[in-house]
């Protein structure tokens, strides 16, 4: 067995987990215990009974959707800048393979989920680490910037140093000072660390943030920190946003929250203001014309023209670099509308009115059976008293250990839109609200196209046939 301090290793350890060096010392690469899966955390078992991996995995699905979906308001053109700790706390590896690497692959994934949900909003992200603040992309709106600077560093940088939350949050502030009135300014914190290293006093800096309206939201991965717990309850109104991940699900959790806009609350946030928009078209030059865009000053056969000053620009969403004016899609407006009006959250079905429905109304997977049926047959083919004898028993063994129930799952596997009223299954379920933001059953409705039918057709007349436009 090898040393703690690596050492000595046997050749069979060798094999498994490292490699012996020229002057015959052991180099392990990677431990035993890093690997370890621990089958207890994923399955729950009662004596007799337990729950399968699929129920398990229903209810984390429904989980996620049961949240509050009342409509309020919220800013749908956002300004959010993301601070990453990269001090020497983010070497730990209470997650696997450390905290830099796991926190560093979940800020790509934010970014994209970011600019799906918040499509005309913009994203920054900036570092901690040697006592400073780093820039590791400016304030933009295309999100194939931000993830190749996040892989740069990933593969270029290494956590060294401490974190500096003051140098952090002015470099923030200086970035979002110049941002519209309009939109809202957030930074979201992914701290690691129990300490911060400040040149001033961080008070200060607090102050000057809740002058400027700017909200601040930290996650931490160790331990809740004073400084940090005042600071998002300054800066949100004393409703502060600050939680610690207990474990990688957790953090990944914690950090896509932060793709809902907030929700505006002070009459200062509440205050309304007209925005113009320019809704340009693509263009596509011939093969021997060649321009130059405003925005990258690249060469490019295709772009969009602005409608005011005629520029062209290469990508969408973005701000005019001429005349300032806000260039978006038709289709962005909409993907953002969906958080002002969330669709509402599914119902279970029991199995009492499970009949209206044997197929999923959107996949058509067949839903599964009422158990039951093949239950209820069991004490006929057995007949007399040890059919008796055998549900007696069935049943006092249900009433000793009965089956643990899940929240949000429905026993039938069925879940109802609240205003169409049909069942669809989980995984469309899902996909409804994560996704397209709404109910297929409400989108196909057809039931005002039959009812102005009706009314204008005659009785025993013939039935004219509906065509979409």
């Amino acid at each position: 067995m090898a040393d703690s301090d690596g050492e000595y290793a046997s050749d069979d350890e060798l094999k498994r987990h490292g490699k012996r060096t020229a002057d015959g010392r052991s180099k392990q690469t990677k431990a035993s215990w890093e690997d370890v899966k621990r089958s207890w955390d994923t399955v729950l078992e009662t004596a007799d009974s337990g729950l399968s991996i699929a129920e398990i995995r229903e209810a984390e699905k429904r989980r996620r959707l049961l949240r509050d979906t009342t409509p309020l308001q919220r800013g749908i053109i956002r300004h959010l800048m993301l601070v990453l700790d990269m001090s020497f706390a983010m070497a730990d590896k209470d997650l696997l393979p450390n905290r830099y690497r796991v926190v560093l692959n979940n800020a790509i994934g934010f970014v994209r989920e970011y600019f799906e949900q918040n499509p005309i909003s913009q994203l920054g992200i900036v570092g901690m680490r040697d006592g400073i603040a780093v820039r590791i992309s400016d304030l933009s709106g295309n999100p194939a910037e931000h993830i190749e600077k996040l892989m740069q560093w990933s593969e270029q940088q290494d956590p060294q140093g401490n974190p500096s939350l003051q140098n952090a949050l002015q470099m923030c502030r200086g970035a979002l000072y110049q941002t519209p009135s309009h939109a809202t300014r957030e930074i979201l914190i992914i701290y690691g660390a129990l300490v911060s290293i400040d040149p001033g006093d961080i008070h200060d800096t607090i102050n000057d943030l809740v002058a400027d309206r700017i909200r601040v939201s930290v996650v931490g991965l160790a331990g809740q920190v004073a400084i940090c717990s005042e600071l998002c309850k300054r800066t949100n109104n004393h409703d502060g946003n600050y939680s610690v991940a207990v474990d990688e699900v957790h953090l990944k959790e914690l950090f896509f929250a932060a793709t809902t806009p907030p929700v505006t609350r002070t009459p200062e946030q509440n205050t309304a203001s007209l925005l113009m928009m320019g809704f340009p078209s693509r263009t596509l030059a011939p093969k021997d014309h060649v321009s130059f865009c405003a925005c990258h000053a690249k060469p490019t056969r295709e772009g969009y023209t602005c409608p005011r000053c005629g520029i062209k620009v290469c990508r969408l969403p973005i701000d005019c670099p001429i005349c300032k004016l806000t260039l978006i899609q038709s289709t962005h407006l909409a993907r953002s509308y969906h958080h002002l009006f969330p669709l509402k959250v599914f119902v279970e079905v029991p199995w009492s009115q499970a009949y209206k429905s044997t197929a999923c109304y959107s996949c058509l997977t067949p839903f599964p059976a009422r158990p039951r049926d093949s239950v209820a047959a069991a004490p006929a083919v057995l007949g007399g008293r040890a059919g008796a004898k055998g549900s007696g028993k069935q049943q006092d063994g249900e009433q000793k250990n009965p089956k643990p129930e899940l929240k949000g799952v429905s026993e039938s596997g069925r879940y109802a839109c609240q205003v169409c009223g049909n069942h669809f299954c989980i995984d469309c379920d899902v996909f409804a609200h994560e996704t397209i933001h709404n109910c297929p059953g409400c989108q196909s409705d057809t039931r005002d196209v039959e009812k102005d039918t009706a009314v204008a057709v005659p009785d025993g007349g013939p039935t004219p046939m509906v065509m979409d436009s």
